[in-house]
């Protein structure tokens, strides 16, 4: 908000209390293109590199590893993923979770979605704990309903949490619900698509 204030797009009326412009998105996008010199940055993880190297989930570092993309530089940040690839390579080998032959590291064909599930059994497990609720997985082409709780962030990524009063699911989060926080929704999961009921308006959000 402070950036914001000194580009001039909003004005702070006294200590925590904002004059936002209906616009604001808008205009904050395109503060971030003149100020990127119109580079888009894009957010793969809410977990510094750092944290993703020890990671029970499936962290960004994970998707790297399964698609062995060779875009990374050799200097700077890219350097620093790809030492970061090498020390989370050998963190799952100390786990069980991959294996060294002959010097090349072997990893499971299903990584990311088993470190996925695991992450995610643990923190439903969790959230069952605070909230007395029961826990219902969400499988493919399943559909679930309730309200909007809250945004749960994990190494895997974000989920919402659905509150059907008795039990709730986890359902990976997607921008379309970034205003809908209290609010009653339908989920139905195909693979890595969600599609979102909200009333008798109907979304698709990959």
């Amino acid at each position: 908000m402070e950036a914001l204030r000194r580009a001039g797009i909003v004005e702070r009326i006294e200590e925590g209390v904002w004059r936002v412009p209906a616009d604001l998105v808008t205009r904050g996008q395109a503060y971030d293109r003149q100020r990127t010199g119109g580079v888009e940055i894009k957010q793969h993880s809410d977990l510094p590199i750092d944290k993703q190297l020890t990671a029970m989930g499936a962290p960004w570092l994970d998707r790297q590893l399964v698609t062995r993309e060779n875009s990374l530089a050799n200097t700077g940040f890219g350097a620093a993923v790809r030492d970061a690839l090498q020390r989370r390579e050998e963190f799952l080998i100390e786990q069980g979770v991959a294996e060294r032959d002959n010097g090349v590291v072997r990893l499971p064909r299903n990584l990311f979605a088993m470190l996925r599930q695991r992450e995610l059994d643990a923190t439903a497990k969790t959230l069952a704990t605070e909230t007395g609720l029961d826990y219902r997985p969400l499988g493919d082409g399943q559909t679930t309903s309730g309200v909007y709780r809250r945004m749960i962030s994990t190494a895997s990524g974000r989920f919402a949490m659905l509150d059907d009063g008795l039990g709730f699911s986890l359902v990976p989060w997607r921008p379309v619900l970034e205003k809908r926080l209290g609010q009653t929704m339908g989920a139905t999961l195909h693979g890595d698509q969600v599609i979102w009921s909200f009333g008798r308006q109907r979304g698709l959000s990959r």
